[in-house]
């Protein structure tokens, strides 16, 4: 088998074929590799690792010759967004403020994709500190997406945020998965953006020890790959209970491939009505009918539901997370690791600030004064406990909800993708990418983005799964459902 044809295999393919004798882990280790140093254009890794991969399909072979028992994920290649810790390799959040930092320790997420025999392609870009929705305020530039528009133009366009080095790698076959992390939709935005799967579980499902923090009560951990299976795969071997990490929930993690199934006879799917924003494109409309009409074909009963406090979602996040950000990243000071700027003659406090000024991008900074705005002594309660009572109130509509349904479908994104440059000169309308998925992230719900179609330019369209708190398997399933009657195979043409 050829270079091309394996890095055209995803996470399923891969192991099975490594199994099966039809290829080695050396070889597909190789062929991802060659793919990753042909693919610095789309400017996807901040760092590369072929030893680690290399390494691993080592190991995996050996084992497979020795008769060993093999790990569910022996032979499979990814990439990790650089959040995640990785003992012995550079660790940035694509911040300069953590240049050169190279950890002492795994990350609980990354240790479990190791332990169960992973090899890492590479460290990926992402927006910095995870705060953004295109990739634009990465500290090394850039992501590019795979993806072109049809009319003619070449703009470069956004592969979403900020798991963007993430969502570009698999959709240009230059890794068959990546994990991904997601606070108001930093895994399903980015999906949808580049025609690929991805899923959010529930909040404690996967340990955010060692996962550089950004919004701690709703940072979770999640898998980007091709399909519904190969996200089933690699959430099994992310998830667990983790001492470690106090937000850990301690839960079995059930066998999500084995309980795959397209058939949801006897499921009920909520349309919520407050999802039809005002001004929402005609093809993400077309797109979402569709999608009910799939639901229908699969056996579903369609029902609707509201979800009356929708609408103040985004402001309610955009309280929470900067002012959980601002505390988070308080620790970035230039004393104990990471980037120390100390002028001349400087005291402590003008380190401080020095540091943080050069460190910390415009983004983070904006974040950073949101945060201790709201936190601050005269605002607290006008704001951040106000938005506290919100965000119960956004988890009660779910809650009534989950009465009349088993799970929801709605649009991921209200558009597809966008040129870089875009949408980066107003925060606000940057914002408005993530109305669709930031409810179900305040409400600490798992979701899933399936690739349900192409708009008028070329570009892929995604739906968005809402499942009820550790039903994840209802999700993968429902996803399952769309993505087989979607039929969805449109790939980037290569162009880097």
């Amino acid at each position: 088998m050829t270079a091309t044809h394996i890095t055209d295999l995803g996470i399923a393919g891969i192991r099975d074929g490594f199994r099966a004798g039809t290829f080695s882990a050396r070889e597909v280790a190789d062929a991802f590799n060659a793919a990753v140093a042909g693919a610095d254009a789309l400017n996807a890794f901040i760092v590369k690792t072929p030893d680690h991969a290399v390494a691993a399909a080592d190991a995996a072979d050996k084992a497979r010759a020795d008769g060993a028992e093999l790990g569910a994920l022996a032979g499979v290649p990814l990439g990790i967004k650089d959040l995640f810790c990785t003992e012995g390799y550079q660790t940035t959040a694509a911040s300069g403020m953590l240049g050169g930092f190279v950890p002492t320790y795994e990350s609980t997420v990354t240790a479990k994709l190791f332990g169960a025999g992973a090899g890492m392609l590479g460290k990926l870009n992402l927006d910095q500190f995870a705060m953004g929705s295109s990739n634009e305020t990465s500290a090394f530039g850039n992501v590019i997406s795979p993806w072109r528009r049809n009319d003619g133009g070449n703009a470069p366009l956004a592969p979403g945020g900020s798991s963007g080095g993430s969502s570009a790698v698999v959709a240009a076959r230059i890794a068959p998965g990546a994990t991904g992390t997601d606070t108001g939709g930093s895994i399903r935005q980015p999906a949808a953006f580049t025609g690929i799967s991805g899923i959010k579980p529930t909040y404690g499902r996967c340990s955010r020890w060692g996962t550089v923090a950004f919004a701690s009560s709703l940072d979770q951990a999640g898998a980007m790959a091709r399909d519904v299976r190969d996200c089933a795969i690699m959430l099994e071997a992310m998830s667990g209970y983790d001492a470690k990490d106090s937000t850990s929930v301690d839960v079995s993690v059930p066998r999500w491939e084995a309980g795959l199934s397209a058939d949801l006879k006897g499921k009920k799917v909520g349309i919520p009505k407050e999802y039809r924003v005002d001004g929402m494109p005609a093809d993400i409309e077309a797109l979402w009918q569709q999608g009910i009409a799939w639901m229908k074909d699969a056996g579903a009963e369609i029902v609707e539901v509201s979800l009356p406090h929708t609408k103040y979602a985004l402001p309610t996040y955009y309280i929470i997370a900067p002012a959980e950000a601002s505390s988070n990243l308080a620790r970035y000071d230039g004393v104990r690791y990471g980037l120390r700027d100390l002028p001349d003659g400087a005291n402590l406090q003008d380190m401080y600030a020095a540091t943080r000024a050069a460190g910390f991008g415009a983004e983070v900074k904006r974040r950073i004064m949101i945060g201790t705005y709201v936190l601050s002594a005269g605002f607290y309660d006008a704001y951040y406990t106000k938005a506290q009572k919100v965000r119960a109130l956004i988890a009660r509509d779910f809650e009534q909800a989950w009465e009349k349904c088993d799970v929801l479908l709605t649009p991921t994104a209200p558009s597809a993708a966008f040129a870089l440059g875009e949408k980066s000169a107003d925060p606000l309308a940057m914002y408005l990418n993530d109305v669709f998925t930031v409810p179900s992230s305040l409400a600490g719900l798992p979701a899933m983005s399936v690739p349900g179609g192409l708009d008028p330019q070329g570009l892929p369209l995604g739906l968005q799964i809402i499942g009820k708190p550790f039903d994840e398997q209802g999700v993968l399933n429902a996803s399952l459902a769309i993505e087989q009657r979607a039929g969805f195979t449109a790939r980037p043409g290569k162009w880097w």
